[in-house]
């Protein structure tokens, strides 16, 4: 099981997020968004203590347009819970660890 958070591409998405055999936490970020350093931490965080139960990768937005475009994410830093081809929670902007773990344990437990 992996634990920690992996980073991906277009190319991978489907592989990686659509094809897991866990719900997936996508972690949508950009290199130049203040935002998202306040979120890195969090993700890193809730990557290791949900490897049992939750894939977690990152995806930098400029450089992966198609999946940015499909998931219609508009801001970063952005969160979207995916399990199989089924988008099951969408978050933008920076959110509290608290709110993000209630998030994940409605959809999870």
């Amino acid at each position: 099981m992996t634990k920690g958070v992996i980073t991906i591409t277009d190319a991978q998405f489907e592989t990686e997020v659509l094809q897991a055999h866990l719900p997936v936490l996508v972690y949508f970020w950009a290199s130049w968004c203040g935002p998202c350093q306040l979120m890195s931490p969090v993700i890193n965080s809730l990557a290791t203590t949900y490897s049992d139960r939750l894939k977690v990768v990152k995806m930098e937005v400029d450089p992966n347009p198609a999946t940015v475009k499909q998931y219609q994410v508009e801001g970063v830093p952005a969160l979207r819970l995916i399990q199989g081809d089924k988008l099951l929670a969408s978050v933008e902007g920076v959110i509290g660890k608290d709110k993000l773990i209630s998030l994940l344990d409605t959809h999870l437990n």
